[in-house]
């Protein structure tokens, strides 16, 4: 079993005692971002300072100008501008593999700069986090931000995610959408003046009207109780760590393995059934949701949602093999043919990959029923990843994280991914590091 920990270089750099930390986990390789959007994460045990704004977008490798073209990534001003190969550098020291964790079409800084490349809904609203790769100066710079992390960075691996079109679901800056019955799937098809000549001619309507029509609304499960992949990947943690846990005893255990006891979480969930606190109320299959909006148009326009995804994804991985052969290289993927967002969609695979994770943040059986699609789809020699969240709302619990990596692992998965080593607080870094452990066993 191979185990991955998620990190930001801020949780590595200016930190000593970081990378034994993490090493101490029982991890064999950290994904590493070298490339992420806008957030404001905590900083549990970082000696400098608690809670980092990231106000923007930013390379966290040396941005060199001849080596981008239109599109250029903004610097960050809140660490060094080669955090990455400094917090690598640490990492390798301490005998971890580093992947470079690359987000691709999720970007602010550009989509702000540049509206007219940013994907936008059937009523012509502009999401300015999210770039088209339908656009050719976006699908144009993911693959020179692939390229600069390879040849700059020189990763052990590479993690890509948003390697398609972003969507309405995934949180922006201060999200107040909930409630509104809005179908994410139908509010996450891109008219942008690239992507709207290449539907049908009534799409536009087709999509509008469904989503303004009171009866569809009513049946249609608004974004509150929504248990999608792409969907449930977005609740309390915003993907970013927006939604922050108050960290206890910070400066006691900088080592995870100096106190490998079991924590002492009272919480009236901290032992209760694996999924528990987070499960809402099912509902139907969301993939009839749209396919019922769009009746007839329904195929053409998954084909073309779907070829924005794989033509990107073909182009990247191409141009990465071109310059490291020999790379691993990890997909963050949905089977869901609608799916939008950081898990992109990857209804019939990709022989391509050498890793397919699929996201584990929801309730737990919709979770393993996605592992099971995706190992249906590998190819001989693929693996399959579960990217696991060990964070609020799960509970700090190791047997209750061990028995989701029990699940996980018997619905396919042979790779834990684990979200997230730097915004965990020291009871959830032991629960992680005991989790493993028991799942070992």
């Amino acid at each position: 079993m191979v185990n991955v920990a998620y990190v930001y270089p801020w949780d590595v750099v200016g930190d000593p005692a970081a990378a034994e930390r993490i090493a101490a986990l029982g991890v064999t390789t950290v994904a590493l971002a070298a490339s992420y959007h806008s957030t404001r994460a905590a900083t549990p045990f970082h000696p400098a300072h608690r809670v980092l704004d990231v106000p923007h977008a930013a390379f966290y490798l040396p941005v060199r100008p001849e080596a981008w073209g239109r599109l250029t990534p903004a610097t960050p001003t809140w660490t060094t501008p080669d955090a990455y190969l400094l917090a690598q550098s640490a990492l390798r020291a301490a005998g971890l593999r580093v992947h470079a964790w690359t987000v691709l079409t999720h970007n602010a800084q550009l989509g702000t700069a540049f509206p007219h490349l940013v994907v936008r809904n059937a009523f012509g609203d502009p999401y300015p986090y999210a770039l088209c790769p339908s656009a050719p100066d976006v699908a144009e710079y993911c693959e020179r931000l692939v390229r600069e992390v390879l040849v700059a960075g020189r990763p052990d691996g590479l993690i890509l995610e948003g390697c398609g079109p972003m969507g309405f679901a995934h949180q922006g800056v201060h999200e107040k959408t909930s409630g509104a019955g809005y179908d994410p799937d139908l509010m996450s098809l891109c008219f942008c003046a690239s992507c709207a000549p290449r539907y049908p001619t009534d799409t536009r309507t087709q999509v509008r009207n469904a989503i303004d029509t009171d009866t569809s609304a009513e049946v249609r499960p608004s974004l509150d109780t929504d248990t999608r992949p792409h969907a449930a990947a977005l609740d309390t943690q915003a993907h970013a760590g927006t939604a922050l846990h108050t960290p206890t005893a910070l400066d006691t255990q900088a080592h995870v393995s100096t106190a490998l006891h079991t924590p002492t979480d009272t919480r009236p969930h901290a032992r209760t059934a694996v999924g528990t606190p987070t499960e809402p109320p099912p509902h139907d299959d969301p993939k009839s949701l749209v396919d019922a909006a769009l009746g007839p148009l329904a195929d053409e326009v998954r084909a073309v949602r779907v070829e924005l995804s794989a033509s990107l994804r073909h182009r990247l991985i191409t141009s990465a093999r071109e310059i490291a052969p020999d790379i691993p290289i990890t997909l963050h993927a949905n089977p869901d043919p609608w799916a939008t967002g950081p898990f992109a969609a990857l209804p019939t695979g990709d022989p391509g990959a050498d890793v397919l994770v699929g996201n584990c943040w929801g309730a737990p059986a919709t979770d393993a029923a996605r592992l099971s699609h995706l190992t249906e789809l590998r190819t001989p020699g693929q693996r399959v990843g579960a990217y696991v969240l060990a964070l609020p709302p799960r509970p700090a619990h190791p047997e209750t994280l061990a028995e989701l990596l029990t699940t996980y692992a018997k619905a396919g998965a042979s790779e834990f991914h684990l979200y997230h080593a730097g915004l965990a607080s020291p009871q959830r870094l032991i629960a992680m590091a005991q989790a493993l452990e028991l799942t070992r066993l």
